[in-house]
Parts: structure tokens; C-alpha cells; sequence
């Protein structure tokens, strides 16, 4: 049977399982673990065309479209987080991508704490791009259930118009600033709709990212107005082994915006995950094997 998402799949290895604990340490060369992209509201999966295209030449990356989004069939009503999840998984099971890193942003990011305690150690390591865990306020519920319905009413071009330059900071590149546009007018009214009721149900995240072991890699943009740097900061806390990385000169976008810097940062993170980084966790060099965690700006 056909993946119910539509979806991209590309990399140096398509075919091949990787069981999610080595029963003995790779001997050489490392196999390089795929990546899984989880886009955000209201986008679709060409939101990861920068990285699809910094990664794909050496590794696998896997890059679904969320249902109700891109060419993915719409489904009205409400879609809880839980659902997405379910669909991530079983389009990975359906792949054969049996370890991975997973990385999300925004929604995306909240999907990929959602599927945590359900994938378990096949998540080889995680990357939060401006998102947060905290569950939805009952100011927040009602925003995004009255959003849901102006949508449906309304359609998608008049909401993009309005947040578009919260969703990039205002100097972003013209073509960035297209490409979020595009991205948003083209999202299914009935799809959008769905994702924000559920995404109004979310529980808190909190919980499962203290339980959350493996390497993570917290990015946000430092001009982020709707997930600022110290909601990432409050997951670089939580998170036993994170590193957080903000980004200069951008928004809400950080991989779009400034994808340079956004790869270098995931880059340096996939190599760790990969096991040519610190193997010991030793991250500061004292020897001291603590791995004091590491924040840039």
C-alpha cells in the first residue's frame, strides 16, 4: 500500500535498514544516520529545500509533507499532534528508516516531541527549531480555534499577507520572503484549519524532553517573534544533552532566512550523532567527561 503522505526521499542510501542501537561500535566507515524534516504551519516540505539540498548528496534525508499540507490528501475536522505523529511513524515504517535524526520547526518542532516517547531509541538524536513545549493556554486555545475559523471563512492570502514579516524578519531576502508566501496561500484552508484545532489540544512537551537522553540541537532565530530565544533557552534547559545554537539576522525561519549558518549549526550537530564527534560527551576538552553544554550566539 501506497505512504499515506506525500513525501521527498533522497540520499546516498534509500534501501538499507539501520538498526537503532548498534549491537557493537561501527568499525569503519560510520554510517551516516538519515534525517527526517517535519515542516511547520503553515508550510509544506519545500520549507526544507535548503537543507534537502545541503545533505541529501551524502546522507538520507526524508522529507514529508504533513496531511492537510503540500500534496498531501487534506483531511477536515481536527488533526490532534498525536495523528501527525502516527503518520510520521508509519511513513518511516513503511521506508524501512528504522533510526533517524529527527528535526521540526515550529509545529514541526512540537510533532517531533510528540513522536518521542513513541519512536523511543530509533530517535538517534533530535533538533527543536523555534518551537516550545509548554502546553496550549486557554487564551492560546481560543486564538487558534477562532484563527481556525476565520480560515475556513476567509481562505489563506489575507492571514500570509498579515504575518508574513513575523514569520521573516523584514530584510529577509526578497525570494525567501516569496518562497513563505507561496508556501502559506498554497496550504489548504480545511488542512490548516485542522492542524490549529489540534495543535490548540497539545499537551505539555516538557516531560518527555527531560526523559530525552540522545544528543539535541536547539536552534531559534534571534529575531523570532512568535518563539523567542528564551523559549529555546527553557529547552536547551530541559533537554539532558542539548546544545543551542541563535541565530543572527532572522526570524522564525532560521533554515530559510539564513540557511548557511542553519546547516553549519546542524552539520556539526549530525557529525556528533554520526559518532565522529566527542565520543565520550566531553564536549568542553577538560577531560572531565561532563560535556559542559554549549550556547551560541
Amino acid at each position: 500500500m501506497a505512504p499515506f503522505l506525500a513525501y521527498e526521499d533522497k540520499g546516498a542510501d534509500t534501501s538499507g535498514r539501520i538498526p537503532p542501537v548498534p549491537p557493537v561500535p561501527p568499525v569503519s566507515p560510520v554510517s551516516l544516520v538519515p534525517l527526517v524534516l517535519i515542516h511547520g504551519h503553515p508550510f509544506d516540505r519545500t520549507m526544507w529545500a535548503p537543507q534537502l539540498e545541503a545533505f541529501a548528496p551524502t546522507r538520507r534525508v526524508v522529507v514529508p509533507d504533513l496531511r492537510g499540507y503540500g500534496a498531501s490528501p487534506v483531511v477536515p475536522g481536527t488533526t490532534p499532534l498525536s495523528r501527525f505523529a502516527r503518520d510520521v511513524e508509519d511513513l518511516l515504517d513503511d521506508l524501512a528508516v528504522d533510526a533517524f535524526v529527527l528535526a521540526g520547526l515550529s509545529m514541526g518542532g512540537q510533532i517531533a516531541m510528540e513522536c518521542l516517547d513513541r519512536l523511543g531509541d530509533r530517535v538517534r538524536g533530535l533538533v527543536l527549531a523555534d518551537t516550545f513545549a509548554e502546553p496550549e493556554t486557554p487564551a492560546g486555545r481560543a486564538a487558534r480555534n477562532a484563527l481556525a475559523d476565520r480560515l475556513l471563512a476567509e481562505g489563506m492570502r489575507g492571514y500570509a499577507d498579515e504575518i508574513l514579516l513575523k514569520m521573516v524578519a523584514p530584510h529577509a531576502p526578497h525570494a525567501v520572503r516569496a518562497h513563505v508566501h507561496r508556501m502559506m496561500t498554497s496550504a489548504p484552508p480545511e488542512g490548516a484549519a485542522a492542524a490549529l484545532r489540534g495543535r490548540a489540544e497539545r499537551p505539555d512537551y516538557r516531560p518527555s524532553l527531560r526523559r530525552f537522553t540522545a544528543p539535541a540541537l536547539v536552534v531559534v532565530g534571534a529575531d523570532d517573534a512568535f518563539t523567542p530565544v528564551r523559549d529555546a533557552e527553557t529547552l536547551h534547559a530541559l533537554l539532558p544533552d542539548s546544545v543551542l545554537r541563535v541565530i543572527d539576522g532572522c526570524g522564525h525561519l532560521p533554515n530559510l532566512e539564513r540557511p548557511a549558518e542553519f546547516n553549519a549549526a546542524l552539520a556539526e550537530f549530525l557529525e556528533r550523532v554520526d559518532g565522529n564527534g566527542d565520543e565520550d560527551g566531553d564536549e568542553d576538552g577538560d577531560g572531565d567527561g561532563d560535556g559542559d553544554r554549549k550556547r551560541d550566539r
